[in-house]
């Protein structure tokens, strides 16, 4: 492609690189230009324009965007009609998105001019939400390097994993004196956050925090199992986790580098997922028992390897009432 500067007369066919307003209005960046342009610009007093010429090898931005854009796409999103050399992609359902950042990487460096801009991997998504965008950045490309991309490009590179329908158990705990008001409390904020993921809160007991308590509590029909106890876990062998081992269940990983959310546990009975939640599930506030929750409803495998890689970023904001910055108090 060429670009630059070239006299109004010989401007014809060639694309606008800036919009130049005149007594007749606006002619807008992007417009190919016609005699009726031209004859314009000259009755403006206009001599020179800035124009991208595209040669035999090049594929105008829309065409080269929406080759990327189809390539790209796949369940669960919408791909956008190209506009400004722009393609989207747009999540249709609430759900978890996947980013093979090698494949992303490996067409950012095809051309400068070729562009895929994505969501953090393993991030939630609502409807309509944006979760990728293709833009070619000059008016036209050659169409090799449009191939190239493209072929830079594995299967997969953005993929889409929905909240899923099931039934989820909730036991609240409870010690002498312990608040009512609390337990009320963490059945609202963990019913709003089930719910928000597609699943149903068909079942919640309180029980006292005793080992025995807990084990006979658990029901293993429910899609998951959730424990929020009314003294925190200090340990795989506390109250809480050591109940799952007792009924005959296993832990697999206690503790979590997110914070807020360090003392979750993660465990099984049978085929049932069990999270023994942290008190920060009190909150409403975003802390490690949601990256945990989000990837067991959309049917996204958790266990101790993946938990252990949630460090990186795992230091999330600040939450009212904590020390700040999470430091002790002098």
């Amino acid at each position: 492609m060429k670009f630059g500067p070239v006299p109004v007369g010989a401007a014809i066919g060639n694309i606008l690189a800036h919009s130049i307003s005149g007594p007749d209005g606006t002619i807008r960046k992007g417009t190919v230009l016609t005699a009726e342009h031209t004859t314009r610009l000259h009755a403006a007093g206009t001599e020179t324009v800035i124009v991208a010429q595209l040669e035999a090898e090049d594929i105008p931005e829309n065409e080269a965007a929406t080759r990327i854009g189809a390539r790209i796409g796949a369940p669960g999103f919408r791909v956008t009609d190209a506009f400004t050399g722009r393609v989207n992609l747009v999540a249709d359902r609430p759900g978890i998105v996947r980013i093979n950042a090698d494949s992303v990487q490996r067409m950012n460096a095809v051309d400068e001019g070729l562009t895929l801009a994505t969501l953090p991997d393993l991030m939630r998504v609502n409807t309509g939400q944006l979760v990728a965008t293709v833009k070619v950045i000059p008016y036209g490309v050659a169409e090799r390097q449009v191939d190239a991309a493209v072929e830079a490009l594995d299967d997969g590179t953005v993929q889409f994993f929905p909240f899923k329908s099931g039934k989820a158990q909730l036991i609240l705990t409870k010690t002498p004196g312990f608040k009512e008001s609390l337990l009320t409390k963490g059945k609202q904020v963990v019913a709003e956050r089930v719910t928000a993921l597609g699943m149903t809160l068909s079942k919640v007991v309180v029980v006292d925090h005793a080992q025995g308590a807990i084990a006979g509590a658990l029901d293993p029909a429910m899609d998951l199992i959730m424990i929020l106890g009314a003294s925190a876990t200090s340990d795989r062998h506390d109250v809480a986790p050591a109940a799952v081992v007792a009924r005959g269940g296993t832990i697999d990983r206690f503790g979590m580098p997110v914070d807020p959310g360090n003392l979750l546990f993660l465990g099984r009975l049978d085929s049932t997922p069990i999270v023994g939640l942290p008190g920060c599930a009190r909150s409403p506030a975003m802390n490690g028992v949601d990256w945990v929750l989000e990837r067991l409803a959309s049917g996204i495998p958790v266990d101790a390897d993946n938990i252990a890689g949630m460090g990186v970023g795992g230091l999330l904001k600040e939450m009212p009432g904590r020390p700040q910055p999470r430091q002790p108090k002098t």
